[in-house]
């Protein structure tokens, strides 16, 4: 089981990811208030520990909110994790697939594409299955 320790809501498309405490999560559209709402893309899950690895290739910390995720959670393999069921705090998502890093990665920081690439780096997307608060120092578990 792992522990949800970031949240984030990007309120238009191509703005900044405003941090949040908790995130209200709906069936159909996803995190309320955020700029992308579409399915199968509700949610962007990022593992903090596959963050700390990135940041060490790249020989400096670099604060996650540049990878443009919604979530950051602590003890999840997100590798392979397709298909599977992901309980965060109230919420209920399926993962629909791996986030692929693309060039505003690069853009933000150099060599972090690149850095993103294997492994699932970049994170997972996710849909809504049943809606519900998360917060952070919530719960977060991979079902099945």
């Amino acid at each position: 089981m792992g522990t949800i320790e970031r949240l984030w809501v990007k309120r238009f498309a191509g703005g900044p990811m405003d941090p949040v405490d908790e995130l209200e999560i709906a069936l159909g559209t996803g995190i309320v208030g955020n700029a992308d709402q579409k399915p199968p893309r509700h949610v962007t899950i990022l593992s903090a520990e596959r963050w700390e690895r990135v940041c060490d290739e790249l020989g400096e910390d670099v604060d996650p909110v540049l990878r443009r995720a919604n979530v950051v959670v602590r003890g999840l393999d997100l590798v392979d994790s397709r298909g599977r069921e992901l309980a965060l705090g109230g919420a209920r998502l399926v993962i629909r697939g791996e986030t692929r890093p693309c060039r505003l990665m690069e853009e933000s920081h150099a060599g972090l594409q690149a850095a993103l690439d294997a492994d699932w780096g970049g994170g997972a997307y996710a849909e809504v299955v049943a809606a519900g608060t998360v917060r952070v120092g919530d719960a977060a578990l991979l079902l099945t």
